[in-house]
């Protein structure tokens, strides 16, 4: 019987709107020798034969040979990992699109808990997005089908559709003590890879919503624009937050392009050709600029491969709260020119060595979104705002009360942005600081995860 193993690496999850994988393809497999094939029992495959006689004659519905294979091959492949599955033609056609980031849908990544759809994270400009989903809920029925009992692909199936056409979910969210019920109308996600934009004038802000195929030409191309010798950018926000992951070749791409040398990320697996190493190279786009990555219980496989990179090698600050810990490698193994199989093949692993695989990476500074109220009014009364007061004739301009709110209102909108923001100031004025006064020492924004989390 020939073997179905071959290799072929990609970081990868189900698309809600399409079951996508982002992976390619893969050559024929290395067949192991024969006195290495294991031979299949007799018993227990006598046992499914009958078994298959039994629902092919006795069943109340006629169900075809074709369609009870399929079905058995579904069977064994849902007792497997979350990760695991069977594409047939459809979802196979969708494998091979998404990697372009364009697909039918909600726009939401997800798994299976407890026999529930989990949101994993809605993806960025998305109708889950702007509908409310939130990455950790609990899809418990759509429109009015329970989910319990379904199959993850029988769900992302229901989930699909028309686009203009709506779905209601009904969502069990932590904090809330009723279901929630959320309708959104399907759209043609296109989902945009790489958005970036200048933070307080000095800041490059670079948000990664997946990682798709040209993913690291969009963010070196996004950077160079900020960047252009117009602007005195001081330091780099990468944001991986609800990143669900994608292409693993673009994630370690995207990593190099901060590196100048050494180890992105390893897998290991059971065959030979499942121990890859991928190496930067040389030459950092940012010359050694203060990098703050941002992720949170929604950045998965992809992007914790970045951040944890980043992080082992000392290039970058990781702030937030824990990733979601998806560190298995699938391989796109074609079974007929229309159907394949999406196997777990092997563990990635860190620059140094750690599994994320249900660990995740965690942040070197803890720091959950929040929103906050000024303890004190915001109408106090100071020095400036005393009437006959003296006048600064050394200082500049005069600042009131009313000068504090901005700042507020952005930690507001985003505390993580903010404080990453902060961080990146801190490492600039310390920076400067070392090299007016002649220091020796590293840059904070390359001390270790140990190191930092101490400070």
């Amino acid at each position: 019987m020939p073997s179905l193993l071959q290799q072929g690496f990609a970081a990868c999850f189900f698309l809600v709107s399409a079951v996508a994988v982002w992976a390619e393809p893969q050559p024929e497999p290395n067949v192991p020798d024969n006195d290495t094939v294991s031979v299949l029992p007799l018993e227990d495959l006598r046992v499914f034969t009958k078994a298959f006689d039994h629902i092919r004659n006795s069943y109340i519905d006629e169900i075809d040979d074709r369609t009870l294979l399929e079905y058995a091959i579904r069977g064994m492949m849902e007792q497997l990992d979350p990760h695991s599955s069977f594409l047939d033609a459809s979802t196979y056609d969708d494998l091979q699109v998404n990697t372009t980031g364009e697909f039918g849908g909600l726009g939401i990544e997800v798994g299976t808990e407890d026999g529930f759809i989990k949101v994993v994270s809605p993806i960025d400009d998305t109708p889950a997005a702007r509908g409310g989903v939130e990455a950790g809920d609990l899809i418990i029925k759509l429109d009015e089908t329970p989910v319990k009992g379904l199959t993850l692909d029988e769900a992302v199936e229901k989930m699909r559709g028309k686009k203009g056409t709506a779905i209601t979910l009904t969502i069990v969210r932590e904090g809330e003590e009723k279901p929630l019920e959320i309708t959104l109308v399907r759209d043609t996600i296109k989902v945009r890879s790489v958005r970036a934009e200048l933070e307080d004038e000095h800041y490059a802000y670079v948000r990664i919503a997946q990682f798709q195929v040209n993913t690291a030409d969009d963010v070196r191309a996004a950077y160079a624009k900020l960047a252009d010798g117009k602007n005195d950018i001081r330091g780099l926000v990468l944001d991986l937050r609800n990143n669900p992951g994608g292409v693993l070749q673009a994630a370690v791409e995207t990593t190099d392009l901060f590196l100048s040398g050494g180890l992105v990320v390893y897998t290991e697996g059971r065959l030979p050709d499942s121990n890859v190493r991928y190496e930067a190279n040389p030459g950092d786009m940012s010359n050694g600029m203060p990098i703050v990555v941002l992720i949170n219980d929604g950045s998965a496989s992809a992007s914790e491969i970045v951040a944890g990179a980043l992080q082992d090698q000392r290039r970058a600050l990781v702030i937030g709260t824990r990733s979601f810990g998806k560190g298995s490698v699938q391989s796109v193994i074609p079974i007929t020119n229309d159907r394949a199989v999406k196997l777990t093949t092997a563990l990635y692993y860190t620059p140094n060595g750690r599994s994320i695989q249900a660990q995740g990476i965690e942040p070197d500074i803890l720091v959950e979104r929040v929103r906050v109220t000024a303890v004190r009014p915001r109408l106090s009364v100071k020095e400036a705002d005393l009437s006959r007061h003296l006048k600064n004739t050394k200082g500049g301009d005069e600042v009131t009360a009313k000068d504090d709110v901005s700042e507020t209102e952005l930690h507001n909108q985003d505390s993580q942005l903010y404080e990453a923001l902060n961080i990146l100031k801190s490492l600039t004025l310390f920076k400067e600081s070392q090299q007016k006064h002649g220091a020796s020492q590293p840059v904070p924004a390359q001390l270790s995860s140990s190191q930092a989390s101490a400070g």
